[in-house]
Parts: C-alpha cells; sequence; structure tokens
C-alpha cells in the first residue's frame, strides 16, 4: 500500500463504504514479508510516497516473479523492476502467480507489473538526453518517472554538438517543473540546460563516449564541477535515480 491508496482507503472510510476495522487490519499488516530470499519493506509506500523498487541486476527470474507477487499479494497495486534483460522479463512473466499484467520495455530494461498509474505531479518533467546512445538511459529515467505519477516529455538528440537543436525546445525546457539532462562524451549538456531554465535539473552522466571518458568518468566529474547553479548529479547510467529524485519535486 503507497500513501495514494491510503488516502484513497481512509477515504472510503469516511464515505462509509470500508469498516474501520477493516481498514484498521489493512494497515496493520505486516510492514515486512520474508520470501526466504528476499526480506520486503510493504510499508515504504505509506513512509515514502512509493512502494518498493525491484532491481532486477543479479536476481533470478524467480525471484523477481516472486517478489512482483509477495508485493502484489501485500495491497501494491504497481510494481517496477529495473535492470531486467528480455530473456529474465519473458520468463518472469511466465512464472508471476498473481495474474497481475506485466509489461516490458526493452529499451529501458523496465518491467512493469500493474501498469502505469494516472499522473498525479504538479508539473511536466522534461528528460532531455545528448545523443541516440543515450536513450536507454533516458529512457529508463523517464518510464520511472511516468511509473511514479508524473507527465513527462522528451527531447532527444539535442547535444551541444549541434546547440540550435537544444535551442528550438528552448520554450518547452522553460515550462518544465524539472528537467532531467542525459549526456555521456564530455557531458556539457547538463550545464547548457542549467543555464537556460529556472527549475532544479538533476544531471545523469551516462558511459557512453571514447577511451577518456573513462566509462562515463568524464562526465561525472564534469557534471559535478557545472557552473550552473541548480544542477544536482546522480551516479553514472542512473536513470531510475533521476526519475525518482524528479518525482519527488514534481510532487511537492
Amino acid at each position: 500500500m503507497d500513501k495514494r491508496e491510503l488516502e484513497e482507503l481512509l477515504a472510503r472510510v469516511a464515505a462509509g463504504e470500508v469498516a474501520p476495522t477493516s481498514a484498521l487490519a489493512r494497515i496493520q499488516a505486516a510492514p515486512v514479508a520474508n520470501v526466504g530470499f528476499a526480506e520486503l519493506d510493504l510499508a515504504r509506500g505509506v513512509r515514502q510516497g512509493a512502494g518498493e523498487v525491484i532491481y532486477g541486476e543479479g536476481k533470478t527470474a524467480e525471484q523477481i516473479a516472486g517478489i512482483i507477487d509477495a508485493l502484489e499479494g501485500a495491497g501494491q497495486a504497481h510494481v517496477l523492476a529495473t535492470r531486467v534483460s528480455a530473456e529474465k522479463a519473458r520468463c518472469a512473466a511466465e512464472l508471476v502467480t498473481s495474474g497481475i499484467g506485466l509489461e516490458y520495455h526493452e529499451d529501458a530494461c523496465l518491467l512493469v507489473a500493474g501498469g502505469m498509474p494516472e499522473p498525479t505531479g504538479a508539473g511536466t518533467i522534461v528528460v532531455a538526453c545528448a545523443g541516440t546512445s543515450d536513450l536507454p538511459v533516458a529512457e529508463e529515467a523517464a518510464l520511472t518517472a511516468e511509473f511514479l505519477g508524473n507527465r513527462v516529455e522528451r527531447v532527444v538528440d539535442v547535444g551541444v554538438a549541434g546547440l540550435h537543436r537544444l535551442l528550438a525546445h528552448a520554450e518547452q525546457l522553460a515550462a518544465a517543473r524539472v528537467v532531467i539532462a542525459v549526456a555521456g562524451m564530455e557531458g556539457a549538456l547538463a550545464s547548457v540546460i542549467g543555464g537556460l531554465v529556472s527549475c532544479p535539473v538533476i544531471a545523469v552522466p551516462t558511459s557512453v563516449g571514447y577511451g577518456a571518458n573513462l566509462g562515463g568518468v568524464a562526465a561525472l566529474l564534469s557534471m559535478l564541477n557545472s557552473c550552473a547553479s541548480g544542477v544536482s548529479v546522480v551516479n553514472i547510467d542512473n536513470g531510475f535515480g533521476a526519475g525518482y529524485q524528479a518525482s519527488l519535486i514534481n510532487h511537492v
């Protein structure tokens, strides 16, 4: 149960549709579920506004399916799994027993159970990526933000090698409540966007680039040393972290 679901439950109690004792039983359900290979935090949605997310890398399809079933059985209507390969997603879909619908986004390696919720954020999150090679990380950020209840707009292939491409979206960027800037190579996109907008900018360095890019370290250091105010930085290739942080800002 997440914060929104708790509010809906309490509203139904106030309307006389659910007995207080039934609501209390749901709220007092065990905050942790032990499924043998994982201790699932069932109260995270109430505490933080979003339920537990599955990090799929290193987990088996059986483990991912088991966690999805357990979370769904505990009342979590939507479940997100990140870093899931296509083969692992296919196997997990065959193993899930709860009947919850699954949708796999291969471009972002994300598995979504229960569909995307309706947007509840205050404004729009714009995800801008420097090059087509940055798209997997950008899509992880965009889909994570959508999963968390945000309206998301995508601006693709607007790196600083052709600055006019970015400036063509200046009004769209200026209207955003949060901008996520995804870039590899030298990572300059975040600084440029930071100088154009008044909203927070979340920079995501990617591991895209030649040798001296050092697997994203060059972009990371560039973004950390940005001269533009209002730019914060997440870890290399961490689209999920950027999407989550942007959602927090958009729901304040």
